[in-house]
This record gives C-alpha cells, sequence and structure tokens, in this order.
C-alpha cells in the first residue's frame, strides 16, 4: 500500500505549476475587473478624503404620538446607520448631538444625494385605496385628460408571488374632467362610494346624524384641497401630507411613466408599513418586469392585504387600484383583480435598480420615529487625515523594509520566495479592496490602514513556520526535496490553526465594535484569508519547484538552507559496504 501512495505524492509534487498558475489566473481576472470597472483606487474613508456633513433636527409630529426622547433618537441613529452603511464598512458615520440635532457624516465618492434622502426619510409607508385620480395643473386651469396609464407608476401592477399571476390595469381614469365642479363632484361621490373598506361603523347606514355632518364637512375640505392641488409645486407636495392620520383619507401626488405629475384623492390606510416582514429588490427576467420589489407581510399583515385586494378587486378603475404611499408621496399605485391572499406581493413600475433597492431599503430597516428636517450640509476636508495617512505609509514602508531585512539576513536564498509572496499578498490585498468600493461601499480608513500594516507581520510569520519546518526536516538528515513535502503538513497545521485565531478576533471585533474600529476588523480579516490563499497557492508551490535547483538542493551556504549550518544530523540511512568474502562475519554494533 505505500508504494501508491508515494506514487500519488510524487505526482502531485511534480505539478506545482497548476497552483500557481490559478492564483495567477486569480490576480489577472480582479485586475482586469478594477480595470473594467473603473474604480482603480479603493474607496477612502471621511477621515482621509473628506465628505458631506449633514446636521438633521428632529421633529415630533402632531397626533402621531411621537416624542423627542433619548429612545425615539437612539432609534433613529440606528436606523439611519443600518440605512447608508448596512455592511458596517461603508464608513458614514451616524451621531446625535444634543438633545434633537443628527449629525450624518458621508465620505466623498458616496452618492451624498442619494445618501441625504435615505437618512432623512421618514419611510413611513401605508397602503390606501385610490378613490380617484387624474394629471395635476395649476390651480384654477382645466387640467388635461388623464394619460392612458392614469397612475403615478404608468401601468403597475401587484403580483401575488406565490401564485406570480399579474393583474390586469383597464388604464382609465375616473376623474370625468378637469373642472373645479367636476373635480368637486368626483371627490364627492367617491367617498361615498368608499363607504370606510375597512368596514367601520362610520361607513354604516345608521350613522348618527353629526357623524354625517362632520363626514360632509370632511367631504368639502377634501374637495377643496384636491381642486387646489398643483403637484407640480414642490413646496405644495411637502405641505400636502403634514398632520395627516393614517384614517383619515387624504390627497396626493405621484409621477406617471411620463414624468407627468398626478394627484389622488385616497381613502384611509389599510395596511402600514409594519405590517411588511421583508422587502428586496428583484430583477425579474422571467415576466420582463425589469426591477421589481418583492415584500413579504407578517401574519397579521397578509390577512389586512389580502382583505383589502379582496375588495378592491370588485371595483372599476381606477377604485380598483390600491396606493402605496412612502411619506405622503405615492410610488406605486397598482391594480388587483383578485385577492392576494399569499402572504407576499410584487410591485412593478418605474423603477430601476437604485429605485427598487432604496425602497426595498427603507422598508426593510423600517420608519424612523421621529419627522428630521435637514438644517445644514457642510463639506468636511481631510487635511489632518491625510498627514496621519502619510505618516501610516511611512510606518507600513519601514516595518515592511524590516521584515525584508529580517528574511535576507536569517533566511538568505529562501527570500526569493518570501518576498514574491508578499507582494502577491499586497497587490490581492489592493484590488479586492478596489473592487469592495463600488460592490459594498467599502472605504478605507485610518484603522483599516493600520490592520493592512498588521497584516505584514501576519504574512511574514507564516512564511517563517514554514521554512522553520524545513529547517527541521534537514537537520533530521533529509534532503531537501523531501524537507520540503514533508515540513508541509506540520508547517500547513500550524498555519491554519494561528490564522483562524487571527481570524475568529477580527470576526468578533467586527460584530461588537462600530465606527471606525470595524474598518480595522474588516481589513484583518480580509488580509487573514489571503494569507491563507497565498501560503497554498504561491508559496508552497514556489517552495516546491525552487527544491529542485541545484542552488537549494545541494545547500549553496546563500541559500539559507546549508545543512552545516544547520547543524544537520549524519543521514539517517547508511548504505554498507560490500564485505568480501575473506572478511569474517561483521560485528552488528560495528554495522
Amino acid at each position: 500500500m505505500a508504494a501508491p501512495k508515494r506514487g500519488r505524492n510524487a505526482s502531485a509534487q511534480s505539478k506545482p505549476g497548476r497552483s500557481l498558475a490559478l492564483i495567477l489566473i486569480a490576480i489577472v481576472a480582479l485586475t482586469g475587473g478594477m480595470f473594467w470597472s473603473g474604480h482603480t483606487t479603493p474607496r477612502l474613508g471621511i477621515d482621509l478624503a473628506g465628505g458631506t456633513s449633514i446636521t438633521l433636527r428632529a421633529e415630533a409630529e402632531p397626533g402621531q404620538g411621537s416624542a423627542i426622547n433619548k429612545t425615539n433618537m437612539d432609534t433613529a441613529v440606528d436606523i439611519m446607520n443600518r440605512r447608508v452603511n448596512g455592511l458596517g464598512v461603508s464608513e458614514a458615520e451616524v451621531q446625535t448631538q444634543g438633545n434633537s440635532n443628527i449629525i450624518v457624516n458621508i465620505p466623498k465618492g458616496t452618492n451624498s444625494k442619494e445618501a441625504r434622502d435615505q437618512v432623512g426619510t421618514t419611510a413611513k409607508l401605508y397602503f390606501r385605496p385610490v378613490l380617484t385620480t387624474e394629471v395635476s395643473g395649476a390651480p384654477g386651469t382645466a387640467s388635461p385628460s388623464p394619460s392612458p396609464s392614469g397612475s403615478a407608476s404608468g401601468g403597475d401592477k401587484a403580483t401575488d408571488k406565490a401564485t406570480d399571476k399579474a393583474t390586469d390595469k383597464s388604464g382609465s381614469s375616473a376623474s370625468p374632467s378637469g373642472s373645479p365642479t367636476s373635480q368637486g363632484r368626483a371627490v364627492s361621490d367617491a367617498l361615498k362610494a368608499d363607504a370606510t373598506p375597512s368596514g367601520s361603523a362610520s361607513g354604516s347606514p345608521s350613522a348618527s346624524p353629526s357623524a354625517s355632518g362632520g363626514a360632509s364637512d370632511a367631504s368639502s375640505k377634501l374637495q377643496a384641497q384636491y381642486a387646489a392641488l398643483d403637484c407640480t409645486d414642490k413646496k405644495v407636495r411637502a405641505a400636502v401630507a403634514k398632520g395627516t392620520r393614517p384614517t383619515d383619507p387624504i390627497v396626493a401626488c405621484g409621477q406617471n411613466s411620463g414624468g407627468q405629475w398626478q394627484k389622488y384623492v385616497l381613502g384611509p390606510a389599510e395596511v402600514d408599513g409594519t405590517d411588511v416582514d421583508k422587502a428586496q429588490a428583484v430583477l425579474n427576467t422571467t415576466t420582463g418586469a425589469g426591477w421589481t420589489v418583492t415584500m413579504d407581510f407578517t401574519g397579521k399583515g397578509a390577512k389586512k392585504f389580502g382583505d383589502i385586494t379582496g375588495k378592491l378587486a370588485q371595483n372599476q378603475p381606477p377604485q380598483n387600484q390600491f396606493a402605496i404611499v412612502l411619506d405622503g408621496d405615492v410610488v406605486s399605485d397598482p391594480s388587483v383583480s383578485q385577492a392576494l391572499t399569499s402572504g407576499s406581493a410584487e410591485i412593478s413600475g418605474n423603477f430601476n435598480q437604485e429605485s427598487a433597492q432604496s425602497l426595498a431599503n427603507m422598508l426593510s430597516y423600517g420608519a424612523l420615529p421621529l419627522t428630521f428636517k435637514e438644517d445644514s450640509v457642510t463639506t468636511v476636508t481631510a487635511a489632518l487625515g491625510g498627514e496621519q495617512l502619510h505618516a501610516g505609509l511611512i510606518a507600513g514602508a519601514i516595518g515592511l523594509a524590516l521584515v525584508v531585512i529580517y528574511l535576507l539576513i536569517f533566511y538568505r536564498g529562501l527570500s526569493v520566495i518570501a518576498i514574491p509572496s508578499l507582494l502577491v499578498s499586497a497587490v490581492l490585498t489592493y484590488v479586492i479592496m478596489a473592487l469592495l468600493g463600488p460592490t459594498i461601499n467599502f472605504a478605507l480608513n485610518l484603522p483599516a490602514v493600520c490592520g493592512a500594516i498588521v497584516a505584514i507581520g501576519i504574512t511574514a510569520d507564516s512564511f517563517i513556520v514554514y521554512f522553520e519546518r524545513v529547517r527541521d526536516e534537514i537537520r533530521e538528515g533529509r534532503t531537501l526535496r523531501p524537507a520540503v513535502e514533508r515540513a508541509w503538513p506540520r508547517a500547513r497545521r500550524t498555519i491554519l490553526v494561528s490564522d483562524f485565531v487571527s481570524f475568529l478576533a477580527a470576526a468578533v471585533l467586527f460584530i461588537v465594535t462600530v465606527g471606525k474600529v470595524q474598518g480595522f476588523a474588516f481589513t484583518l480579516g480580509l488580509t487573514t484569508v489571503l494569507d491563507v490563499v497565498v501560503v497554498f497557492l504561491f508559496t508552497k508551490p514556489l517552495m516546491t519547484i525552487l527544491a529542485r535547483r541545484k542552488f537549494f538542493a545541494n545547500g549553496h551556504k546563500w541559500s539559507g538552507l546549508d545543512p552545516k549550518a544547520l547543524g544537520a544530523k549524519p543521514p539517517l540511512r547508511r548504505t554498507r559496504r560490500p564485505s568480501s568474502p575473506a572478511a569474517g562475519p561483521v560485528d552488528p554494533k560495528e554495522a
């Protein structure tokens, strides 16, 4: 059984070029991806590159039961931080200042407008039935006829993910004309026809006269709001939803597929954002819907969503639609033709990847407990961070130079293996950091630079462990090629245990800390993994190849593997001299 085993080992030893070719292909592919992406340098954190600082002031919403206190402020900070720094490595900073302010620092290179929208958006989501809608124009003028889509989404559909059946949409609009009189009739008729889809007492025939009078006043007020509503005015859009409650009918605005602003009368909210368990952006290639947002509802939310879609499916357009209202704006208004009771749904419409992910992100991380107003936006310089980076790079260069000098003095010819291994590790680290910037918003900060410097020692330590194992085998009297292979299993075990401990420490540090320390932990963990890759796919195969060269195999005094300098023992096995027939028996002790 021993002979086949040696045969397999010999075969493995004879093809170290495969491993070297594999890591070379990986380096070429990653480098090509870096240049193809256009991001040839790592994205720097705010301490190294500067950025934008946003000051947000908290405001309690009247009638919403929210208060500006430590609990709500801490909750808001946590939600904002997860929105802009979901993986903990984008270097965005969110912190409180005083009792009612939150400071958000966004590094240069981040889409500051998108980040500003995400941190300041309350993300209060409601599903409201559409009562009537039309294209918005300036007040006092006739609005153009509704577009064929008649909606903010231009043909959005609600899909039951369980059955994957998309509903149809007729595309007609219920508003008969653009005149104020006809608008008032449309609103009044819609409010009467609505009859509170949730089935509350206010919609029953037995409602008291006083209640009917109150409803009439509310209807008149809503008619006036709808007639005067000009969704093309940004200030009007910002003020339209203030002070409203989920239980009230409201007017709202949204953009249709043609870029026109649409105005709506919407019924009371039937489902809210807390009923959404999970949301994610998905590229739907099966139906050709493009980017969509899928939602999974909670048990309670699934029942409410099934009830409202079942009621809406019995109505004519546009009252078979429900509007998805995010912070007062209609982001989608899909229609339904049947009850969606599976507990999950898909929103399709005018989404691109960015808008779909932004909506899914805000839905997943929840609504802010307070409303925030943007007080100031300032630019942060990186003068101090630049000086610290310069000093850090000098320290790293000095450390690397000392490691190289150490290798040249103590390991001599073996530094031909160690130095290229360090260079390969450095190239992989740089390229991967550059690629992680656009993919997971990784930003290199000063602690991350420290982590990369510490990794130089970790990588060099792995080489030293292997070299010393090879030297131990030579001291035992073995020649170089067998010594290289016999030393590898023991060195491999030691290297894996050591790197596992380093990676575990980095993982724990990443989990239990926040802010810049996570950058240090992330970089340390990344370089530890790369150390294993480099040792297995580059250092060991290169050592195997060089062991066949006479300079190393014969133990040249500058090879670092000179048996005499290492104090090698005599060979483990000697070749006996052939004895002559006349020589007599050989004493075993003399043999």
